[in-house]
């Protein structure tokens, strides 16, 4: 039994290491313009928490696909849930599964200009597609910025899966032409938020 307990902390601090500890990446948050979307007065971090905390209840719904994906492809939880809650309020803003123009799909929003779509728009095929994209981008924010810390790629990244690997240009700048040019600081200030409340 304590050996079995060992494993389960050894794993969960991996599952953490892989990519980066998002507990370790700087945020300024969600900018006025994403913070609008509630009609929010504020803006940054606090803001990003605000959301989060509205798409909480619509997350937890999916709370066990979320830790079982994160888990097989060794992904913070928290950041699919983060990312769920930015692109579609977990599926809130969806109409039939489609957002942005009907080329975003799925809690995750695969842009279906660019990639074939599988499974269920609120599926575990989603979610599993949806997060070996964002991996994806990790890696080749790794090459591309062979010098950053494992955190930095690991934001950077996240940056990527909404703009692109070439809009990632500067670790300073890297949101600027993201979705409210604050996409990868927002989707890190919910993930913080997800983790500080147990997800």
């Amino acid at each position: 039994m304590i050996q079995y307990f060992h494993f389960v902390i050894f794993s969960m601090l991996f599952l953490a290491c892989l990519y980066g500890d998002i507990l370790k990446i700087d945020t300024t948050g969600a900018s006025e313009k994403t913070a609008k979307q509630d009609k929010l007065t504020i803006k940054g971090v606090e803001a990003s928490k605000k959301l989060a905390e509205t798409d909480l209840v619509r997350i937890e719904k999916y709370k066990s696909i979320i830790i079982k994906v994160g888990r097989a492809k060794q992904m913070d939880p928290v950041v699919i849930a983060a990312i769920i809650s930015r692109e579609s309020r977990a599926g809130a803003v969806l109409k039939n599964g489609w957002g942005d123009h009907d080329n975003g799909f799925g809690l995750m929003q695969v842009d279906k200009r660019y990639h074939a779509l599988t499974g269920a728009w609120d599926s575990e095929l989603h979610v599993i597609q949806a997060t070996d994209i964002l991996i994806g981008f990790i890696k080749e924010i790794k090459v591309k910025f062979p010098k950053w810390t494992q955190e930095q790629c690991f934001k950077g990244g996240i940056s990527a899966y909404n703009a692109g690997v070439k809009n990632v240009q500067t670790y300073e700048r890297m949101d600027i032409g993201t979705t409210g040019d604050d996409y990868a600081n927002d989707v890190v200030a919910r993930a913080q938020w997800f983790k500080s409340k147990g997800f």
